[in-house]
């Protein structure tokens, strides 16, 4: 009994402290997914070398990506604007400000802009030192 009322106290210790670690801060939770925009399973690659890249990607009016694809995980936020994503399959799926998303692997696909104003995304991509970020479909 002793050793059970122990363990409750120090769990009850930890989660006092986690929550107090990060007194005063407005924490959001923007995206916890098993599966990317597309229902894929999530899956890390495996590489020799690990690295990871953020970029943040303005999409001027009327202009996209080129048709690509991925072959490593990324995550993305729409910071401004709506992203539009155009599948080989003829789907469309939109990505309004403030969204989030898991890229799609080994899929095809054209990211648009569609709206009057910049788009800004921030994308952290998740591959290994001297591998491609995005692989340009053949034409």
């Amino acid at each position: 009994m002793k050793k059970y009322f122990l363990s409750l106290t120090l769990l009850a210790i930890l989660s006092l402290t986690a929550r107090s670690q990060y007194s005063g801060l407005n924490i959001k939770e923007l995206l916890r997914t098993d599966t990317t925009s597309i229902g894929q399973k999530i899956t890390y690659p495996e590489v020799a070398d690990p690295e990871v890249t953020m970029l943040k990607i303005t999409i001027p009016p009327g202009k996209s990506t080129g048709w690509h694809k991925h072959s490593i995980p990324v995550f993305a936020y729409v910071v401004k604007g709506t992203l539009t994503v155009e599948l080989e399959d003829q789907r469309e799926i939109k990505f309004k400000e403030e969204s989030t998303f898991a890229e799609m692997r080994n899929t095809n696909h054209n990211g648009s802009n569609k709206e009057d104003s910049d788009l800004v995304l921030i994308a952290i991509y998740m591959g290994g030192k001297g591998e491609k970020l995005s692989i340009m479909k053949e034409k």
